[in-house]
């Protein structure tokens, strides 16, 4: 069976500067983390993921049941943060309400902050909805008390990589994620240039 490879980047930011987060454009508001909300999160990220490469990287982005099992797994992980998991709503009214955008938060047990999706539907982009979702996921890490956030992002998504180091993320990894159809393996050059090669299952840091 032929194998595609994606590279990955996992990319770094310091938690130590304190920042407020933009502004959102007017009819935009913040929805916080809310456990009937789980589907709403759910159907974000498909709606976000669906025709983007990394739903090749990752199939379960590809389907809203995938991303229903992924966003459940996310809730059930130990380090869950409610206060970096966040939706970007508009609309005024039950007939024209739209949700925009999503983002998950999960500590580690190594003081770091993981962001495991940060998806904006099409017709929403390029409005600053991104790094608004990024910002309020910092702050749940910094309120947390975590001093690191780190992300993945596949390497061919060069507007999310300059977003990112927009932000402050540095990179700090090259991934080669390995994709085939049956098992999924990862291999990481660190920014030292050392190898390591390990097993990861298909749902992960997007």
């Amino acid at each position: 069976m032929e194998s595609t490879y994606f590279k990955r980047f996992r990319m770094d930011l310091d938690l130590g500067a304190v920042r407020q987060p933009p502004s959102l454009r007017r009819g935009y508001r913040l929805v916080a983390w809310n456990e009937a909300l789980v589907d709403v999160h759910a159907r974000a990220k498909f709606r976000a993921f669906r025709d983007e490469i990394d739903a090749l990287v990752f199939p379960c982005l590809g389907s809203f049941e995938g991303c229903r099992r992924l966003m459940r797994e996310i809730r059930k992980k130990p380090g869950f943060l409610p206060e970096a998991t966040w939706l970007i709503a508009c609309g005024s009214s039950p007939e024209d309400l739209q949700w925009c955008g999503t983002i998950q938060g999960v500590a580690t047990a190594g003081s770091c902050g993981l962001i495991q999706n940060i998806g904006i539907v099409p017709g929403h982009r390029g409005l600053g909805l991104g790094s608004c979702l990024i910002e309020q996921a910092l702050q749940g890490f910094r309120r947390h008390g975590l001093r690191v956030a780190s992300l993945e992002v596949t390497s061919d998504n060069g507007r999310a990589v300059q977003l990112y180091q927009r932000l402050g993320f540095r990179r700090v990894r090259t991934l080669y994620k390995v994709v085939d159809g049956g098992q999924v393996a990862e291999s990481a050059v660190a920014a030292d240039g050392c190898l390591t090669t390990r097993g990861i299952e298909p749902a992960a840091v997007v």
